[in-house]
């Protein structure tokens, strides 16, 4: 039979070994570990002494079945890639902390079939939550989810529905604010790459931009539609050499997002267009690239760390608060950075 000094050369010890060595019972090293207002301070200690010496780790899996209780958030994002996800993800796993759970990352990458198969994945391991940037935008994976119990928040998208709370920024003021900056720059010709038009941030974008041009007088073929199948940095120099086609070329471009806008500067510094001299541009995000460019870069900003806390504070209340949650939409107001590619020529 073997020893807890065995036990521990071979990562296999139990708590039954805890239990033996610290002369309790298996059920107060339970309490101590998982209910430690039930032990007294003396036996508390003398059973982290042994669990420090015998190196034990606790089945955390097996925990979770005795007591339904995850210490994992699940956090699914479209892509990442994507500088804005890791920093909504830091806000996030920041929240998380300070009530002792971590985040798992995941991306479907605009998928909705890897989207749904990562919500059975979530659904198997029963985490405590999750915060989803949803792909599909029929809202089926999220209806089978559901049926699981387990509650979730929508992350950057706005959610008319009294299901589930959401964090997002207003995506409309944010295409206002990027095409009024650009037609009262004097550009009357201006392009919008857009990402996939069945995600609804992109379309909110484009409602945005065509608001701002007909509340300047200009008429709508002012603005050029290009749209993108990803909203990726390859997908922004595809855009570019398409724009390059256009007659007459629009002398202002707004992205829908920085990486876009960084693909597009990228194809037009290959060509010898002059930014912003020839064309000026926009992106959206204001991920921590668009500052550091090569022409530092005019971009909508989001606050994606704050817009992570807030979602896994909201999913966080939820779990606590039971049947008395209230669903809530936090939307948050963008703001234009302005930088270089957008400054006007100098004489």
């Amino acid at each position: 039979m073997p020893t807890a000094g065995s036990n521990r050369r071979t990562g296999e010890v139990s708590i039954k070994d805890v239990a033996h060595r610290a002369g309790v019972s298996i059920g107060t090293v339970s309490n101590a570990l998982n209910r430690p207002d039930r032990v007294s301070a003396d036996t508390r200690s003398r059973v982290r002494a042994v669990i420090d010496e015998l190196g034990y780790v606790r089945s955390e899996s097996a925990r979770q079945l005795r007591s339904g209780d995850s210490r994992m958030v699940a956090l699914l994002v479209l892509d990442i890639g994507n500088p804005f996800f890791v920093a909504l993800s830091r806000g996030a796993e920041r929240a998380a902390r300070e009530h002792e759970l971590g985040v798992m990352m995941c991306h479907s990458a605009q998928d909705p079939d890897a989207e749904s198969l990562y919500l059975s994945m979530f659904a198997e391991q029963r985490v405590r939550g999750v915060l989803v940037t949803p792909a599909d935008t029929t809202g089926s994976n999220l209806l089978a989810f559901r049926r699981h119990g387990i509650p979730y928040v929508f992350v950057d998208r706005v959610v008319d529905s009294d299901d589930a709370c959401s964090v997002s920024v207003d995506d409309v003021a944010g295409g206002e604010l990027a095409m009024r900056h650009l037609v009262e720059a004097g550009h009357e010709r201006v392009a919008y790459i857009s990402g996939p038009s069945h995600l609804a941030q992109c379309t909110d974008r484009l409602v945005g931009a065509r608001r701002a041009v007909a509340a300047t007088g200009l008429p709508p073929e002012a603005l050029t539609v290009l749209e993108t199948t990803r909203l990726d940095v390859a997908s922004g120099r595809d855009a570019g050499a398409r724009l390059l086609g256009l007659r007459p070329r629009p002398t202002a471009v707004f992205c829908a997002n920085d990486l876009l806008a960084l693909g597009l500067l990228q194809a037009m510094f290959d060509a010898g267009v002059r930014v912003p001299e020839d064309l000026a541009l926009v992106g959206y995000d204001d991920i921590e690239f668009a500052e550091a460019a090569a022409v530092p870069l005019t971009s909508v900003r989001q606050p994606a760390e704050r817009m992570g806390a807030t979602a896994a504070e909201l999913l966080l209340r939820e779990t606590e608060g039971g049947r008395e949650h209230e669903h809530e939409s936090v939307i948050y107001p963008p703001e234009l950075i302005v930088r270089r590619s957008t400054l006007p020529r100098r004489e």
